[in-house]
C-alpha cells in the first residue's frame, strides 16, 4: 500500500506540473530559535495551463491561515502533508497568499544557543517542504525570492543576491532581502544563521564570490578556501558555458549532515573542513569545493527528473571535481584518484548488484562510478567532442529537467561513438567495468610504474630492496614511495632501516606518515629519528607518533607529553583528546590536575560541543571509566543527536554496555532522570 501511495502521490505530481506552473514565490520568513519553529508569510504567483481539480503545494506538518487566491479567502485543506487547493484559481496567471508555522523534526537545524547559535537548512534527501511550502517534485522550478527576519548581530545568507537589509522597527531586528533572476527546484533553496564574517573577492568573468566563515575562524580564509577562485574560472572555461548565476557563496556550518550541498549560489558545508596551515597538509576542501561548485551546472542549471537519472548530477559533480584537482596539481594526482575510485569501486561490486541507471543506487554508484563512466566516455571520443557535447546539453536544456538520453544523444551529435554499448556496460549493467579502467589507467607511466610495484608485493625482499632505493630516490608521485614504504611493515628492521632513513630524510610530509603508521615497533637505535615526527607539519602525523611514543617508551612520557601539552589539532580536537587520555593514564604526571583534565575531557562529550568532538571524547572516556554515569548520560543524550552517524555510534556502545548487568541497572536507574526524547531511545534500547 505504501508503494501505491507514493507511486499515486508522485505521478499526480508530475500531472500537476503539466497543468500548472509555478513561477515565482516571495516569502518574508521568521525563525524561531526558542520554539525550534519557523513562521512566515508566502505569496505564490503561478499559471493554470489546463483544467484541475486540485493544486497541492507539499507541506509537512504546517499550520495555515488567511489564505487568500487572487485577493480572496477560499477553502482549501491541509492534510498535514500538502496543502492542496480546490477552489479560487482560474485558467491562467494567479496569485496565492498565506500566513504560515512549522516545528520542523528535519531539514531546519538549530544548533547550539546564544552567541554560538546556528540555524541552517538541508533539502536534499530531506525536503524543504518541512520548513518552507515547497515542491518536492523536481520538476517543478520556480524563482524563489526569500526575505529572513533575524536579530541584526547575527549574519543571515540565503539564495541569490543580497537585495537589502532593513532594519525592522524593533532596532535588534533585520530583514534580509534575497532575491534570485532564474528558476530553480525546491530542494536548492537554502537559509544559514550565524555569526559570521566575511570576505569577497571576484571571478574573470567578474561573478562576485563570497566567502564566510566562524567568526572564531577568522584567520583561516586563505587555508579554506585556498584554490576557489582558480576551480571558479576552470570550470568557465572548460565546460564552456558561463557560471548561470548572479552570485556564489559559501559557508561552513556545524555539524552539517553531509560534506557538502550545492544549494544554488550558496553552498553549505562542514565545519570539519575549516583548517589553519598545518590542517590543511592532511585534510582540505578542495574537493568538496570543487564538487560543489561543479553541481551549479549539473544539478542546479539542469536537473535529473526522476532518481533513475541522479548521476547526471553527482557523477558530473565528481568528474569534475576530478578535472580541477588535475588542473591544479598534474595528471599523476588525477590518475591516482582514479586509482583509488576504481579500487573501492571493485570491492563494493562484490556485493553490490544495483548498477548506476537505478534510482535504488549506492551513493558510491552515483558519484564514483558516474564519474568513471564519464572519464571512459571522454578517454573515447576524445576531450574536445566531449566538452562540446556537454555544452551543448547545457545550452539545450538550462534551467530544465533532464535525462540519460539527454546528454547521450549530445555525444551522439559529436561523435560516432556507440551510446547504446556504453549505456549497456556502464550504466545499465551492475559491478564495474575493471578491465576497461586499468587501459585507461595503464596509459599514465605513473600508474603504470605503482601498478607494477604492487605486483611485487609477494616477492622476497632483497629482490626488490634496490628499486625501492631507486623510487624513493626519484622525483616520482609520493604514493608510489607510499606503496614503497607500506610494502616494508613486516621486513625486519635490520634490512629495511636504510630505506625509512631515506624516507624520513624526504620532508614529504605524506611519505613520512607512511612511516609512522608502519613502525609498530621501535628499536631503540631509530627512537630519535621517529621522534623528530612530532615536530611535522601534520595533525595526523602528531598524533600516530605520539600515541606509538607514549605506549612504547614510558620513561619518556612525561617528555612526550610535555612538548604535546598545547595541541589541540583538527575540528575535531583529535590531539588534545589524546593528549588528555594519555595525561590521565600517565601514573605520577601532574598528579594535582587529574581531576582538571578528566573535567575537560568529560567536558567534550557533551552537547555544547560538535559530534566529532563528542564521539572522540566519548570513545576515550568509555575506555577510561564506563561506569561513570556522567559519561552514560551524555552517551544517553547523543542517541537524540541529528547526526545519523552520531547516534547509531552512541547506540551501538550503549547496546555493548547492556551486556553486563551492572550497565543495565544504571541506564535503568537513569530514566527518570532524562528528557522526553533522551527516554524514548533508551526505552528502545532496553528493550531490544
Amino acid at each position: 500500500m505504501r508503494y501505491f501511495f507514493l507511486l499515486f502521490f508522485s505521478i499526480s505530481f508530475a500531472q500537476q506540473s503539466q497543468k500548472v506552473d509555478f513561477k515565482t514565490v516571495h516569502a518574508t520568513l521568521i525563525p524561531n530559535s526558542i520554539e525550534k519553529a519557523i513562521s512566515g508569510e508566502v505569496k505564490y504567483e503561478f499559471e493554470v495551463l489546463s483544467s484541475i481539480d486540485t493544486i497541492a503545494i507539499d507541506a509537512i506538518r504546517m499550520e495555515f491561515s488567511n489564505l487568500k487566491i487572487n485577493g480572496k479567502s477560499v477553502n482549501f485543506k491541509n492534510s498535514q502533508k500538502a496543502l492542496q487547493l480546490f477552489e479560487g484559481f482560474k485558467k491562467g496567471k494567479n496569485t496565492l497568499t498565506f500566513n504560515y508555522k512549522a516545528i520542523p523534526k528535519q531539514t531546519l537545524y538549530f544548533i547550539g544557543e546564544g552567541e554560538n547559535l546556528q540555524i541552517w537548512t538541508q533539502g536534499q534527501g530531506k525536503y524543504t517542504s518541512h520548513w518552507l511550502p515547497s515542491f518536492d517534485d523536481v520538476n517543478e522550478k520556480i524563482i524563489f525570492n526569500l526575505s529572513i527576519e533575524f536579530d541584526s548581530s547575527f549574519q543571515v545568507l540565503s539564495n541569490g543576491k543580497l537585495k537589502n537589509v532593513n532594519n525592522n522597527d524593533n532596532s535588534n531586528i533585520k530583514n534580509w532581502n534575497y532575491q534570485m533572476s532564474k528558476p530553480m527546484s525546491s530542494y536548492l533553496v537554502m537559509m544559514a544563521i550565524g555569526k559570521f564574517t566575511k570576505q569577497t573577492t571576484k571571478t574573470k568573468s567578474g561573478t562576485p564570490l563570497e566567502f564566510y566563515l566562524d567568526q572564531k575562524d577568522a584567520t583561516k580564509f586563505e587555508t579554506t578556501y585556498k584554490y576557489t577562485t582558480q576551480i571558479f574560472d576552470f570550470f568557465e572555461q572548460e565546460i564552456g558555458v558561463k557560471y548561470p548565476w548572479d552570485v556564489y557563496r559559501q559557508v561552513p556550518v556545524r555539524d552539517f549532515l553531509y560534506s557538502g550541498m550545492e544549494n544554488t549560489t550558496s553552498t553549505i558545508f562542514s565545519q570539519d573542513f575549516v583548517v589553519d596551515e598545518i590542517g590543511f597538509n592532511d585534510k582540505t576542501y578542495i574537493n568538496v569545493n570543487a564538487h560543489e561548485l561543479a553541481h551549479q551546472w549539473f544539478g542546479n542549471l539542469i536537473t535529473a527528473e526522476t532518481g533513475k537519472h541522479h548521476w547526471l548530477q553527482e557523477g558530473f559533480a565528481t568528474y569534475y571535481a576530478l578535472l580541477a584537482e588535475k588542473e591544479l596539481f598534474g595528471d599523476d594526482y588525477f590518475q591516482w584518484e582514479l586509482y583509488e575510485m576504481a579500487e573501492r569501486l571493485q570491492q563494493a561490486s562484490k556485493t553490490d548488484s544495483i548498477p548506476l541507471l537505478n534510482e535504488k543506487a549506492s551513493s558510491l554508484t552515483f558519484y564514483q562510478k558516474g564519474a568513471w563512466a564519464l572519464h571512459y566516455l571522454r578517454e573515447n571520443i576524445g576531450a574536445e567532442n566531449f566538452q562540446k557535447s556537454v555544452k551543448n546539453y547545457l545550452k539545450k536544456y538550462g534551467f530544465k529537467n533532464v535525462n540519460t538520453s539527454n546528454f547521450l544523444k549530445e555525444v551522439n551529435a559529436v561523435s560516432n561513438f556507440d551510446t547504446a554499448n556504453f549505456q549497456q556496460n556502464w550504466l545499465e549493467k551492475s559491478g564495474f567495468e575493471v578491465n576497461q579502467a586499468l587501459d585507461l589507467l595503464k596509459k599514465n607511466s605513473f600508474m603504470k610504474s605503482y601498478l607494477d610495484l604492487v605486483q611485487l608485493q609477494p616477492k622476497p625482499f632483497a629482490e626488490k630492496a634496490a628499486l625501492f632505493e631507486t623510487i624513493l630516490k626519484s622525483n616520482d608521485f609520493y604514493s608510489i614511495k607510499e606503496e614503497v614504504i607500506y610494502q616494508l611493515a613486516e621486513i625486519p628492521f635490520e634490512e629495511k632501516e636504510q630505506l625509512l632513513d631515506l624516507a624520513l630524510a624526504s620532508k614529504n610530509i605524506k611519505i613520512r606518515q607512511a612511516v609512522s603508521r608502519i613502525m609498530i615497533e621501535i628499536p631503540r637505535n631509530f627512537q630519535s629519528e621517529y621522534e623528530t615526527l612530532l615536530n611535522d607539519d601534520s595533525y595526523i602525523t602528531k598524533e600516530i607518533a605520539l600515541g606509538t611514543l607514549w605506549k612504547l617508551f614510558p620513561e619518556r612520557q612525561e617528555h612526550y607529553l610535555n612538548l604535546s601539552k598545547n595541541w589541540v589539532g583538527f575540528n575535531d580536537k583529535n590531539l588534545r583528546i589524546l593528549w588528555l587520555t594519555s595525561a590521565l593514564i600517565s601514573e605520577g604526571y601532574e598528579v594535582n590536575n587529574k581531576v582538571k583534565f578528566y573535567d575537560e575531557l568529560l567536558d567534550y562529550s557533551s552537547s555544547k560541543y560538535e559530534s566529532s568532538i563528542r564521539q572522540n571524547a566519548l570513545t576515550n572516556l568509555l575506555y577510561l571509566n564506563p561506569n561513570d554515569q556522567n559519561i552514560l548520560q551524555n552517551l544517553v543524550n547523543a542517541t537524540t543527536h541529528h547526526k545519523w552517524q552520531f547516534t547509531l555510534f552512541a547506540r551501538n556502545q550503549i547496546r555493548e554496555l547492556l551486556k553486563t548487568e551492572r550497565h543495565k541497572k544504571y541506564f535503568q536507574d537513569m530514566l527518570p532522570t532524562l528528557n522526553y526524547a533522551e527516554q524514548n531511545q533508551l526505552k528502545r534500547l532496553l528493550e531490544n
